[in-house]
């Protein structure tokens, strides 16, 4: 067997090539010290589904990103984070929607899996969950970040759903083939080809109370089998409707295809263009990370040494 292999991402988009440095070198070195906590975890043997939740969490708990501490804010004002995770070699996943306080959402979801016999819980409940078992909250107030509150003020201006990476204006009005949240999201393969992935989301500015993505519903934003383990970022109803980190699975499987050949199949085919990216590993070890966006935030390392932290297509990357 090739050795572990881990790979994360904040979230794609219009990423233009002139994106501020002040915006930039924090979100990379967020990235970078994510990466190293994860590549921690597996050096101290903890296995890929303890890796990608520990990740994640440390995701969240970065504000310069969409998820956790710095997720975006509803029509309503409101946060409404959302995640989910999955253990590869059981298929065994947990999901959490509309929550509010909860400080590691990508945890919670682990707890749905564990102790209870459901995939998904939501709203007032799943909130309800977090406190009978001792979860981390806080004062909604704690989570919501300056920035978000103008982001939302500028999108209710220009009366249009914003996503993360988008420079607000008039030629950014209207909604589809618009560019991405920044979601974040973790995979991870052992040496065993054991696998797990975890997606966690606050979703998009502006949009309607209640409304979900993909980054929660397993097989649209989250999906890990035996084969591989995909977490994807971007317009989430184009996800959902190309079932996509399901589909990276089903055209190993079906059909045969390498993870690098499955993943440029679906990110071509599966999805309308500037509307998706994500991370994936396979049993194997090997690792991809594609977009159809103009960037996608993203790191990975692998035992063998080989480490990649990028934003733009490789050759235009900073």
């Amino acid at each position: 067997m090739v050795g572990w292999a881990i790979a994360l991402h904040g979230g794609g988009g219009d990423i233009q090539l002139d994106y501020p440095d002040e915006l930039r070198i924090p979100r990379e070195i967020a990235l970078r010290h994510c990466l190293d906590v994860g590549v921690s975890a597996f050096k101290s043997g903890k296995p890929p589904l303890d890796v990608v939740e520990l990740v994640v969490r440390e995701l969240e708990n970065q504000p310069v990103f969409n998820a956790g501490k710095g997720s975006v804010l509803t029509a309503e004002c409101t946060i409404e984070m959302e995640a989910s995770i999955m253990d590869g070699k059981t298929k065994r996943c947990g999901a959490v929607s509309g929550l509010n306080t909860v400080v590691n959402p990508i945890s919670l979801a682990r707890l749905v899996m564990e102790k209870t016999p459901h995939v998904y819980l939501a709203f007032n409940a799943a909130e309800a969950f977090a406190r009978a078992h001792g979860v981390e909250t806080v004062e909604t107030s704690h989570l919501i970040t300056p920035e978000n509150i103008q982001r939302l003020k500028q999108a209710k201006e220009f009366n249009r759903v914003q996503l993360d990476y988008t420079s607000p204006g008039p030629k950014a009005q209207g909604y589809h083939g618009e560019s991405q949240t920044g979601t974040v999201g973790c995979v991870a393969v052992d040496s065993a080809g054991n696998l797990a992935s975890a997606t966690s989301t606050g979703g998009y500015v502006n949009k309607m109370a209640g409304r979900i993505g993909d980054s929660p519903i397993i097989g649209a934003g989250t999906y890990a089998n035996h084969l591989c383990a995909v977490s994807a970022t971007g317009q989430g109803e184009d996800i959902i409707r190309g079932t996509v980190a399901r589909d990276v699975a089903a055209l190993m499987e079906y059909k045969g295809l390498s993870l690098t050949e499955a993943a440029a199949y679906v990110i071509d085919q599966s999805v309308p263009k500037g509307s998706c990216g994500f991370i994936a590993v396979s049993a194997n070890g090997e690792v991809t990370m594609p977009f159809n966006t103009n960037g996608m935030f993203r790191a990975c390392a692998t035992e063998d040494g080989y480490t990649e932290i990028g934003i733009w297509p490789k050759n235009q990357n900073h």
